[in-house]
């Protein structure tokens, strides 16, 4: 199952929602949500991490976004990751289902208005995981081969998304 992102409130902040049910293991998806070399695939920028609640994270060679470093908020193998990323947190819970699991991405933004373009953005980058946890090549997701990232942003902004944040130009 795929879904769009929506528009939530989590711990009273604005967030973007996504889920997805793989034919996977649950450990499966763990690696490729916490393995620096899996995350490449599809993750919008490098990521190194001490794999610790309370470790530092650090995101790298993202072409729209500066480096920047956060701190791991929950490590509970294989079910719960979060971490602070700039001005807002990502989530990942993992739950088993009878065929494989359900991955939950939660992200919590730094204002309301980020909401569509964000959503627009892990729109891409979970079509490349999903291609990825499939065993499909993929050169990441600032190389041509994702979905257009601006006709996503318009479907978005189209069914009432929360938008108007800045769209930063590649450095």
């Amino acid at each position: 199952m795929t879904d769009r992102g929506t528009y939530l409130e989590f711990d009273g902040r604005p967030a973007v929602r996504f889920q997805r049910t793989y034919p996977h293991p649950l450990e499966r998806v763990w690696a490729a949500v916490t393995d620096s070399d899996e995350l490449k695939t599809w993750f919008p920028s490098a990521v190194s991490m001490e794999q610790r609640e309370g470790g530092a994270i650090a995101f790298s060679g993202d072409p729209y976004a500066e480096d920047t470093t956060g701190t791991i908020l929950t490590f509970d193998p294989p079910r719960r990751l979060a971490y602070s990323w700039a001005d807002g947190e990502i989530h990942f819970e993992l739950e088993p289902t009878d065929t494989g699991c359900t991955l939950t991405l939660i992200n919590v933004l730094d204002a309301r208005n980020a909401a569509a373009r964000n959503a627009a953005g892990w729109d891409v980058c979970l079509g490349l995981l999903d291609q990825h946890l499939d065993g499909e090549q993929s050169a990441g997701p600032h190389s041509d081969s994702p979905e257009d990232w601006e006709r996503i942003y318009g479907s978005y902004v189209a069914a009432g998304l929360p938008s108007g944040a800045d769209v930063p130009d590649p450095a």
